[in-house]
């Protein structure tokens, strides 16, 4: 484990499970022996507004909020909230995007437009990027509601964690009637 502090920026909105995300990042971080603060901000995450949670680990953790330019990793579960949050990825950070779009409400309304191309603008600001379709994966491991795990998978793939420890942490966070489904979604992250 490095001496460093490590960034990480989960992005969604309400209902994609970024919270229950960032719970089960947090209890592998604790496992581990590594200081951990972590900020949750939902405000509107019920009428399908962001949700964000802001998770910092490393041996000794001063605040849980990090500024912009200083997220080791941003994973979005959805592509315009990639985009909202993308100053706040260093410029080495890894962008994990779910390749998915829930239009806010102005778009809904007709007051505005979904931006177009979003993907291919945002690999040309990031150097890296991987752009998963978490909820085809998570249909494949048996629920679409997984898509979050699926993401998890993807992102615990390039931590310093032991595999041990992530599946302890999914145990410990998701009803065990829902396990099973959880730990296929982590596994077809883990494998992009």
């Amino acid at each position: 484990m490095s001496n460093k502090v490590t960034n990480v920026l989960l992005v969604g909105v309400g209902g994609q499970g970024t919270i229950l995300a960032g719970r089960v990042l947090a209890r592998t971080a604790v496992a581990a022996g590594v200081e951990v603060k972590v900020s949750d901000i939902h405000g509107m995450a019920q009428r399908g507004g962001s949700v964000v949670t802001q998770l910092r680990f490393g041996p000794r953790v001063y605040a849980p909020v990090m500024t912009p330019g200083t997220a080791d990793y941003l994973v979005a579960f959805e592509k315009l909230e990639a985009r909202r949050w993308l100053p706040y990825l260093k410029a080495d950070g890894m962008l994990i995007v779910n390749d998915q779009e829930l239009p806010p409400l102005p778009v809904l309304t007709g007051a505005a437009a979904y931006p177009a191309n979003l993907l291919a603008e945002m690999e040309e600001l990031v150097k890296r990027m991987l752009v998963i379709d978490a909820v085809s994966l998570a249909r494949q491991a048996g629920n679409v509601k997984t898509a979050n795990i699926v993401l998890l998978g993807a992102l615990a793939k390039q931590l310093p964690f032991d595999r041990e420890s992530w599946e302890a942490a999914l145990a410990a966070s998701v009803p065990q009637r829902f396990l099973e489904v959880n730990q296929k979604a982590f596994q077809l992250g883990w494998e992009q």
